[in-house]
């Protein structure tokens, strides 16, 4: 039985306290490629003098637009994606390998994300089930186009699940992950006013609140303690970005 080959693909933009692990992580594929927005902080250098990465730089508009541009690199049918804050763990890599090689497989494979809060793991706050598409074949998908951020898949066939976790590595401190949500409720704003959504109070007020108590009360967030009200509060407050631009979109047109 041939054994298939696999394209590993990272985006980044000012990752050096992350890209060094993360590429080590993923050394077992057979390509690795690496799509970054022009970063000034040494990732660029870093990237582009490694011996097994392919580095491109290209400019960031959005998140689905960045990965679908890095896919068309890709020289295998099999890709891997992961973000410069994801590790591949031992377990993880041998069932990567295992799965493309079956006999059966899928078009596409979800993959369960550990996520980590500085260096321990984070059990709740609505993570406890958290999944993304990571693993799928080129030729039987494509990124959604309306999708700006958290991308999606649109996939011609069966998908699965993989067991094994991806270890994410999301919140280095309070500052870093704070610029995360409100930069992503931005991006979200831009999503929702491009399909014609409209901005209410009752939407700027109730909507983070329920973000924060879902997660933080029905999806237990009170019990990872102080961690889980920070996580709980940054998550909402992304939220609440996300309605704040939505409103100053709808007002600018």
């Amino acid at each position: 039985m041939s054994t298939q080959k696999l394209t590993a693909i990272i985006i980044t933009f000012n990752e050096i306290d992350y890209i060094t692990q993360c590429v080590n992580s993923i050394l077992f594929a057979d390509e690795i490629i690496a799509v970054d927005s022009f970063s000034t902080d040494g990732t660029w250098e870093f990237l582009n003098s490694h011996p097994k990465i392919k580095a491109i730089q290209h400019p960031f508009e959005n998140f689905t637009t960045q990965k679908s541009y890095a896919l068309q690199q890709a020289s295998n049918d099999w890709v891997y994606f992961l973000d410069a804050d994801e590790r591949v763990t031992p377990s993880l890599q041998k069932e990567i390998i295992q799965t493309i090689n079956s006999k059966d497989t899928a078009s596409a494979y979800w993959n369960y994300r550990s996520f980590m809060f500085e260096n321990k793991r984070l059990y709740f706050s609505g993570w406890q089930t958290d999944k993304i598409q990571r693993l799928f074949r080129k030729s039987r998908c494509e990124f959604v186009d309306d999708r700006l951020v958290h991308e999606t898949l649109k996939v011609d066939g069966s998908q699965a699940k993989l067991k094994e976790k991806l270890i994410h590595y999301s919140y280095k401190n309070y500052e870093d992950y704070k610029g995360k949500m409100l930069k992503y409720g931005r991006l979200r704003a831009l999503e929702e006013f491009n399909k014609g959504k409209k901005w209410t109070l009752l939407h700027q007020i109730l909507r983070p609140c329920w973000k924060y108590f879902n997660h933080y009360i029905i999806r237990l967030g009170i019990l990872d303690g102080k961690k889980g009200i920070i996580i709980c509060y940054l998550n909402a407050l992304g939220v609440h970005e996300r309605y704040k631009e939505l409103k100053r979109l709808r007002t600018n047109t």
